[in-house]
């Protein structure tokens, strides 16, 4: 008997150690044009699962958006952390950033063509429940997410992390499908009051479900520790913000959810 307990016991402690979040890289084509994403998921879990697409900061897909994807991997998603610019452009120079992504908003059909390529990825894996899937986005990455909503996307909802927040116009506002939450730091100044209350103001006339989570005395950034090392006055790390806007992520996510 100790014997067979013994074995039962090894089985289990292999399993155990074998379960993880695991990660691998996914290239695919726009135009022509290669774009590599980030996929990860826990390896532990069987079936299809929810979906999370995650939208990068204006300097590109980096580090802090895979460690996302591995967080919400930890949480029983399966993340892709999407390219937005193409294979290996990522800058660390504010102005390279600022002339990618002017590049990408110049034209909102071009901008939202490369969000729902997103979407198409992350829907054609087996391992996602294509009827079950949900956007987070950070800094560019949380206008793109907004941007995906008004395209009339069928995703369940959009989480916009210190976020531009470009406002829908009549056509966009009607196709809202998306329930919206938006976290944004009351001291961001690359986001004026009017652009807040015009957004508000647009999503509650269009009878939007939305939600808005504005933490008083933080800047643009504040999920980011590195944001601090920028250079840039704008961006501040805030770590309570930090928790309390992934906190209310998962809320949310528990909400859009189905069954």
């Amino acid at each position: 008997m100790k014997s067979i307990v013994a074995v039962l016991l090894l089985a289990a402690f292999t399993l155990t150690s074998h379960a993880e979040v695991r990660t691998r890289d996914v290239v695919y084509h726009i135009d022509g044009e290669e774009f590599t994403g980030y996929l990860a998921w826990d390896d532990a879990l069987g079936g299809p699962r929810p979906g999370v697409l995650v939208f990068p900061e204006w300097w590109g897909l980096s580090d802090y958006e895979r460690a996302r994807a591995r967080m919400l991997a930890e949480l029983g998603y399966v993340a892709l952390a999407v390219d937005m610019y193409g294979t290996g452009r990522h800058t660390a120079d504010p102005e390279q950033a600022k002339a990618w992504m002017q590049a990408v908003t110049i034209d909102v059909e071009w901008w939202r063509e490369r969000a729902l390529k997103g979407l198409e990825v992350l829907r054609a894996d087996p391992l996602v429940d294509a009827d079950n899937v949900a956007a987070i986005g950070y800094c560019f990455g949380g206008g793109t997410v907004l941007q995906l909503a008004y395209s009339g996307a069928d995703v369940e909802g959009v989480v916009s992390f210190h976020g531009s927040l470009p406002a829908p116009d009549e056509e966009s506002l009607a196709a809202i499908e998306a329930s919206i939450l938006v976290l944004h730091g009351n001291a961001d100044p690359f986001v004026a009051d009017a652009m807040v209350d015009q957004l508000r103001e647009t999503l509650e006339a269009g009878g939007v479900d939305w939600q808005l989570h504005i933490y008083g005395g933080v800047r643009h950034s504040f999920t980011n520790p590195g944001a601090d090392e920028r250079g840039m006055d704008a961006l501040k790390y805030d770590a309570t913000a930090d928790d309390r806007s992934w906190a209310a992520m998962k809320t949310f996510f528990a909400e859009i959810f189905t069954d």
